[in-house]
Protein backbone atom coordinates (compact mmCIF):
# COMPACT_ATOMS: atom_id res chain seq x y z
CA UNK A 1 0.00 0.00 0.00
CA UNK A 2 1.01 3.65 -0.45
CA UNK A 3 1.80 5.53 2.79
CA UNK A 4 3.19 8.90 3.94
CA UNK A 5 6.17 8.10 6.18
CA UNK A 6 8.42 10.38 8.24
CA UNK A 7 11.96 10.38 6.86
CA UNK A 8 15.15 11.15 8.77
CA UNK A 9 15.59 14.54 7.08
CA UNK A 10 12.36 16.01 8.46
CA UNK A 11 10.43 15.52 5.25
CA UNK A 12 7.79 12.95 4.35
CA UNK A 13 8.33 10.19 1.83
CA UNK A 14 5.60 8.34 -0.05
CA UNK A 15 6.53 4.67 0.15
CA UNK A 16 5.07 1.24 -0.49
CA UNK A 17 4.42 -0.50 2.82
CA UNK A 18 2.99 -3.89 3.81
CA UNK A 19 0.77 -4.41 6.84
CA UNK A 20 1.03 -7.26 9.34
CA UNK A 21 -1.82 -9.68 10.06
CA UNK A 22 -4.64 -8.55 12.34
CA UNK A 23 -4.50 -9.35 16.03
CA UNK A 24 -7.56 -9.95 18.24
CA UNK A 25 -9.63 -6.77 18.85
CA UNK A 26 -8.24 -5.08 15.73
CA UNK A 27 -9.84 -4.00 12.46
CA UNK A 28 -8.44 -3.15 9.05
CA UNK A 29 -9.65 0.04 7.41
CA UNK A 30 -9.44 0.87 3.73
CA UNK A 31 -8.90 4.59 4.07
CA UNK A 32 -11.22 7.07 2.39
CA UNK A 33 -9.23 10.12 3.45
CA UNK A 34 -6.99 11.65 6.10
CA UNK A 35 -6.74 15.28 7.13
CA UNK A 36 -3.44 17.07 7.62
CA UNK A 37 -3.03 18.65 11.06
CA UNK A 38 -0.46 21.09 12.46
CA UNK A 39 0.51 18.32 14.87
CA UNK A 40 1.62 16.25 11.85
CA UNK A 41 4.04 19.07 11.08
CA UNK A 42 5.47 18.85 14.61
CA UNK A 43 5.76 15.06 14.32
CA UNK A 44 7.58 15.06 10.99
CA UNK A 45 9.93 17.80 12.26
CA UNK A 46 10.83 15.68 15.29
CA UNK A 47 9.52 18.28 17.76
CA UNK A 48 8.09 15.54 19.99
CA UNK A 49 10.97 13.11 19.40
CA UNK A 50 12.40 11.18 16.47
CA UNK A 51 9.79 8.89 14.87
CA UNK A 52 11.54 8.18 11.58
CA UNK A 53 9.63 5.51 9.67
CA UNK A 54 6.26 6.32 11.25
CA UNK A 55 3.16 6.56 9.05
CA UNK A 56 1.63 9.98 9.71
CA UNK A 57 -2.02 10.85 10.18
CA UNK A 58 -4.60 11.12 12.96
CA UNK A 59 -7.53 12.64 11.06
CA UNK A 60 -8.44 9.50 9.17
CA UNK A 61 -11.71 7.92 8.10
CA UNK A 62 -11.90 4.54 6.44
CA UNK A 63 -14.20 1.61 5.76
CA UNK A 64 -13.81 -1.63 7.71
CA UNK A 65 -12.72 -4.40 5.32
CA UNK A 66 -11.57 -7.01 7.85
CA UNK A 67 -11.87 -7.67 11.58
CA UNK A 68 -9.82 -9.73 14.01
CA UNK A 69 -11.05 -12.13 16.65
CA UNK A 70 -13.30 -10.85 19.45
CA UNK A 71 -14.31 -7.65 17.60
CA UNK A 72 -17.89 -6.65 18.44
CA UNK A 73 -17.79 -2.85 18.17
CA UNK A 74 -17.25 -2.75 14.38
CA UNK A 75 -18.56 -4.71 11.42
CA UNK A 76 -17.46 -5.06 7.81
CA UNK A 77 -18.65 -1.99 5.90
CA UNK A 78 -18.70 0.41 8.86
CA UNK A 79 -16.85 3.70 8.49
CA UNK A 80 -14.62 4.44 11.46
CA UNK A 81 -12.04 6.93 12.67
CA UNK A 82 -8.27 6.98 13.03
CA UNK A 83 -7.91 9.64 15.72
CA UNK A 84 -5.02 11.10 17.76
CA UNK A 85 -6.24 9.15 20.81
CA UNK A 86 -5.64 5.77 19.19
CA UNK A 87 -5.83 3.63 22.34
CA UNK A 88 -5.54 3.98 26.12
CA UNK A 89 -4.83 1.37 28.78
CA UNK A 90 -8.47 1.20 29.90
CA UNK A 91 -7.71 0.61 33.58
CA UNK A 92 -5.87 3.60 35.07
CA UNK A 93 -7.55 6.37 37.08
CA UNK A 94 -7.91 8.55 33.97
CA UNK A 95 -9.44 5.81 31.85
CA UNK A 96 -12.02 4.85 34.44
CA UNK A 97 -13.08 8.40 35.37
CA UNK A 98 -13.83 9.63 31.85
CA UNK A 99 -10.44 11.25 31.10
CA UNK A 100 -8.97 8.53 28.89
CA UNK A 101 -7.14 11.03 26.69
CA UNK A 102 -4.91 11.78 29.73
CA UNK A 103 -3.91 8.12 30.16
CA UNK A 104 -0.18 8.01 30.85
CA UNK A 105 0.35 5.13 28.41
CA UNK A 106 -1.97 6.41 25.68
CA UNK A 107 -1.06 5.58 22.08
CA UNK A 108 -1.36 8.35 19.48
CA UNK A 109 -2.03 7.68 15.80
CA UNK A 110 0.68 8.98 13.51
CA UNK A 111 3.10 9.44 16.41
CA UNK A 112 3.53 6.46 18.73
CA UNK A 113 1.74 4.07 16.33
CA UNK A 114 1.23 4.16 12.56
CA UNK A 115 -1.58 6.47 11.51
CA UNK A 116 -4.13 6.90 8.77
CA UNK A 117 -2.20 8.71 6.04
CA UNK A 118 -2.04 5.52 4.00
CA UNK A 119 -4.28 3.45 1.78
CA UNK A 120 -4.96 1.04 4.66
CA UNK A 121 -4.67 1.26 8.45
CA UNK A 122 -4.96 -1.16 11.37
CA UNK A 123 -6.96 0.18 14.33
CA UNK A 124 -7.95 -1.06 17.78
CA UNK A 125 -11.62 -1.71 17.11
CA UNK A 126 -13.04 -0.44 20.40
CA UNK A 127 -11.25 2.90 19.98
CA UNK A 128 -12.21 3.53 16.34
CA UNK A 129 -15.38 5.61 16.62
CA UNK A 130 -18.02 4.96 13.99
CA UNK A 131 -18.91 7.80 11.61
CA UNK A 132 -22.63 8.67 11.27
CA UNK A 133 -24.17 7.80 7.92
CA UNK A 134 -25.13 11.41 7.13
CA UNK A 135 -21.59 12.75 7.61
CA UNK A 136 -19.21 12.61 4.64
CA UNK A 137 -15.79 11.06 5.17
CA UNK A 138 -14.03 14.28 4.13
CA UNK A 139 -15.86 16.38 6.71
CA UNK A 140 -15.62 13.65 9.35
CA UNK A 141 -11.84 13.60 8.94
CA UNK A 142 -11.62 17.15 10.28
CA UNK A 143 -13.86 16.27 13.21
CA UNK A 144 -11.54 13.42 14.30
CA UNK A 145 -8.99 15.97 15.55
CA UNK A 146 -9.76 19.65 14.95
CA UNK A 147 -13.47 19.14 15.58
CA UNK A 148 -13.30 17.03 18.72
CA UNK A 149 -10.46 19.15 20.11
CA UNK A 150 -12.41 22.38 19.82
CA UNK A 151 -15.74 20.81 20.81
CA UNK A 152 -14.10 19.55 24.01
CA UNK A 153 -12.45 22.94 24.63
CA UNK A 154 -15.76 24.81 24.36
CA UNK A 155 -17.43 22.12 26.47
CA UNK A 156 -14.95 22.46 29.36
CA UNK A 157 -15.18 26.26 29.23
CA UNK A 158 -18.62 25.74 30.78
CA UNK A 159 -20.11 28.41 28.51
CA UNK A 160 -23.88 28.88 28.80
CA UNK A 161 -26.42 29.90 26.13
CA UNK A 162 -26.32 33.65 25.51
CA UNK A 163 -22.95 34.16 27.18
CA UNK A 164 -19.92 35.61 25.40
CA UNK A 165 -16.99 33.43 24.36
CA UNK A 166 -13.87 34.62 22.53
CA UNK A 167 -12.05 32.39 20.05
CA UNK A 168 -8.40 33.36 19.52
CA UNK A 169 -7.12 32.07 16.16
CA UNK A 170 -9.63 31.32 13.41
CA UNK A 171 -7.83 28.77 11.27
CA UNK A 172 -8.80 25.12 10.91
CA UNK A 173 -9.25 24.72 14.66
CA UNK A 174 -10.67 28.13 15.51
CA UNK A 175 -13.38 28.17 12.86
CA UNK A 176 -14.71 24.85 14.14
CA UNK A 177 -14.56 26.13 17.72
CA UNK A 178 -16.61 29.11 16.58
CA UNK A 179 -19.24 26.86 14.99
CA UNK A 180 -19.51 24.54 17.99
CA UNK A 181 -19.78 27.51 20.36
CA UNK A 182 -22.41 29.23 18.23
CA UNK A 183 -24.51 26.35 16.92
CA UNK A 184 -24.22 23.72 19.66
CA UNK A 185 -23.74 25.73 22.86
CA UNK A 186 -25.78 28.76 21.64
CA UNK A 187 -23.15 31.23 22.81
CA UNK A 188 -22.37 34.70 21.48
CA UNK A 189 -19.00 34.43 19.74
CA UNK A 190 -16.16 36.89 19.22
CA UNK A 191 -13.45 35.90 16.73
CA UNK A 192 -9.87 37.16 16.98
CA UNK A 193 -7.24 36.77 14.25
CA UNK A 194 -4.45 38.77 12.63
CA UNK A 195 -5.60 37.62 9.18
CA UNK A 196 -8.53 39.64 7.82
CA UNK A 197 -9.56 36.87 5.42
CA UNK A 198 -9.98 34.57 8.42
CA UNK A 199 -12.10 37.24 10.09
CA UNK A 200 -14.36 37.44 7.03
CA UNK A 201 -14.66 33.65 7.04
CA UNK A 202 -15.54 33.80 10.74
CA UNK A 203 -18.30 36.35 10.10
CA UNK A 204 -19.76 34.13 7.40
CA UNK A 205 -19.66 31.25 9.91
CA UNK A 206 -21.73 33.17 12.44
CA UNK A 207 -19.34 35.22 14.57
CA UNK A 208 -21.16 38.05 16.35
CA UNK A 209 -18.05 40.25 16.52
CA UNK A 210 -14.56 40.00 15.00
CA UNK A 211 -11.39 41.93 15.78
CA UNK A 212 -7.86 42.09 14.41
CA UNK A 213 -5.36 42.69 17.27
CA UNK A 214 -2.89 44.27 14.85
CA UNK A 215 -5.40 46.98 13.97
CA UNK A 216 -7.23 47.61 17.26
CA UNK A 217 -7.07 47.15 21.03
CA UNK A 218 -8.86 43.83 21.37
CA UNK A 219 -9.05 43.91 25.17
CA UNK A 220 -10.57 47.38 25.20
CA UNK A 221 -13.05 46.55 22.42
CA UNK A 222 -14.27 43.37 24.08
CA UNK A 223 -14.55 44.93 27.52
CA UNK A 224 -16.57 47.80 26.01
CA UNK A 225 -18.87 45.50 24.03
CA UNK A 226 -19.48 42.80 26.63
CA UNK A 227 -18.23 43.91 30.03
CA UNK A 228 -15.79 41.03 29.71
CA UNK A 229 -16.32 37.68 28.07
CA UNK A 230 -17.43 34.67 30.09
CA UNK A 231 -14.85 32.41 28.46
CA UNK A 232 -12.04 32.34 25.92
CA UNK A 233 -10.61 29.48 23.89
CA UNK A 234 -7.10 29.97 22.50
CA UNK A 235 -6.23 27.94 19.41
CA UNK A 236 -3.56 30.43 18.29
CA UNK A 237 0.13 29.63 18.77
CA UNK A 238 1.04 33.07 20.07
CA UNK A 239 2.01 34.14 23.56
CA UNK A 240 0.19 37.44 22.99
CA UNK A 241 -3.06 35.61 22.30
CA UNK A 242 -2.86 33.74 25.60
CA UNK A 243 -2.06 36.93 27.50
CA UNK A 244 -4.95 38.78 25.86
CA UNK A 245 -7.31 35.91 26.63
CA UNK A 246 -6.76 36.38 30.35
CA UNK A 247 -7.40 40.11 29.98
CA UNK A 248 -10.64 39.84 27.97
CA UNK A 249 -12.57 37.59 30.37
CA UNK A 250 -14.66 38.94 33.22
CA UNK A 251 -14.43 37.95 36.88
CA UNK A 252 -15.16 34.25 37.19
CA UNK A 253 -14.26 33.70 33.53
CA UNK A 254 -12.44 30.70 32.07
CA UNK A 255 -9.53 30.61 29.63
CA UNK A 256 -9.05 27.30 27.80
CA UNK A 257 -5.61 26.66 26.31
CA UNK A 258 -5.53 24.57 23.10
CA UNK A 259 -2.72 25.98 20.96
CA UNK A 260 0.90 24.99 21.69
CA UNK A 261 3.19 28.04 21.43
CA UNK A 262 6.85 27.58 22.34
CA UNK A 263 6.78 30.57 24.73
CA UNK A 264 5.29 30.78 28.21
CA UNK A 265 2.28 33.01 28.85
CA UNK A 266 2.31 35.74 31.48
CA UNK A 267 -0.13 35.39 34.34
CA UNK A 268 -1.20 38.23 36.63
CA UNK A 269 -1.54 36.11 39.76
CA UNK A 270 -3.36 38.75 41.87
CA UNK A 271 -6.00 39.13 39.14
CA UNK A 272 -6.42 35.36 38.84
CA UNK A 273 -6.96 35.16 42.59
CA UNK A 274 -9.03 38.29 43.15
CA UNK A 275 -11.24 37.80 40.08
CA UNK A 276 -11.42 34.02 40.25
CA UNK A 277 -10.09 33.52 36.70
CA UNK A 278 -9.63 29.88 35.67
CA UNK A 279 -6.93 28.85 33.17
CA UNK A 280 -7.18 25.25 32.01
CA UNK A 281 -5.65 23.08 29.32
CA UNK A 282 -7.77 20.92 27.01
CA UNK A 283 -6.33 17.96 25.11
CA UNK A 284 -8.38 16.48 22.23
CA UNK A 285 -11.30 14.44 23.57
CA UNK A 286 -12.53 11.02 24.58
CA UNK A 287 -14.36 8.52 22.39
CA UNK A 288 -17.61 9.88 23.80
CA UNK A 289 -16.60 13.44 22.90
CA UNK A 290 -15.75 12.33 19.36
CA UNK A 291 -19.08 10.53 18.92
CA UNK A 292 -20.88 13.70 20.07
CA UNK A 293 -18.77 15.93 17.82
CA UNK A 294 -19.51 13.63 14.86
CA UNK A 295 -23.24 13.72 15.56
CA UNK A 296 -23.46 17.52 15.69
CA UNK A 297 -21.63 17.68 12.34
CA UNK A 298 -23.99 15.05 10.90
CA UNK A 299 -26.89 17.28 11.98
CA UNK A 300 -25.39 20.18 10.02
CA UNK A 301 -24.58 22.30 13.06
CA UNK A 302 -20.88 22.27 12.17
CA UNK A 303 -19.48 22.28 8.64
CA UNK A 304 -15.70 21.90 8.26
CA UNK A 305 -14.16 23.69 5.30
CA UNK A 306 -12.04 21.11 3.51
CA UNK A 307 -9.91 20.96 0.38
CA UNK A 308 -9.12 17.57 -1.12
CA UNK A 309 -5.50 16.86 -2.06
CA UNK A 310 -3.37 13.92 -3.19
CA UNK A 311 -0.90 12.13 -0.94
CA UNK A 312 1.97 13.24 -3.19
CA UNK A 313 1.17 16.85 -2.17
CA UNK A 314 1.97 16.28 1.50
CA UNK A 315 5.27 18.21 1.64
CA UNK A 316 3.72 21.08 -0.33
CA UNK A 317 0.86 21.13 2.19
CA UNK A 318 3.33 21.45 5.06
CA UNK A 319 5.07 24.34 3.27
CA UNK A 320 1.70 26.04 2.82
CA UNK A 321 0.93 25.44 6.49
CA UNK A 322 4.18 27.07 7.61
CA UNK A 323 3.60 30.09 5.36
CA UNK A 324 0.02 30.57 6.59
CA UNK A 325 -1.61 29.97 3.22
CA UNK A 326 -4.16 27.38 4.39
CA UNK A 327 -7.77 28.36 5.03
CA UNK A 328 -9.69 25.44 6.46
CA UNK A 329 -8.41 21.85 6.43
CA UNK A 330 -6.34 20.02 3.84
CA UNK A 331 -7.55 16.44 3.37
CA UNK A 332 -5.69 13.65 1.57
CA UNK A 333 -8.07 11.45 -0.44
CA UNK A 334 -7.31 7.85 -1.32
Amino acid sequence: MKAAVVSNNKTVEIVEKSLRSLKPNEALLKMDCCGVCHTDLHVKNGDFGDVTGRVLGHEGVGKVIAIGEDVTSLAIGDRASVAWMFESCGSCEYCINGQESLCRTVKNAGFSVDGGMAEECIVTADYAVKVPEKLSSAKASSITCAGVTTYKAVKVSDIKPGQWIVIFGLGGLGNLALQYAKNVFNAKVIGIDVNNSQLEFAKSSGADLVFNPVEEDVVEKIQEATGGAHAAVVTAVSKNAFNSAVDVVRAGGTVVAVGLPSESMDLNIPRLVLDGIKVIGSLVGTRTDLAEAFQFAAEGKVTPKVEMRQIEDINDIFDEMVSGKINGRMVIEF
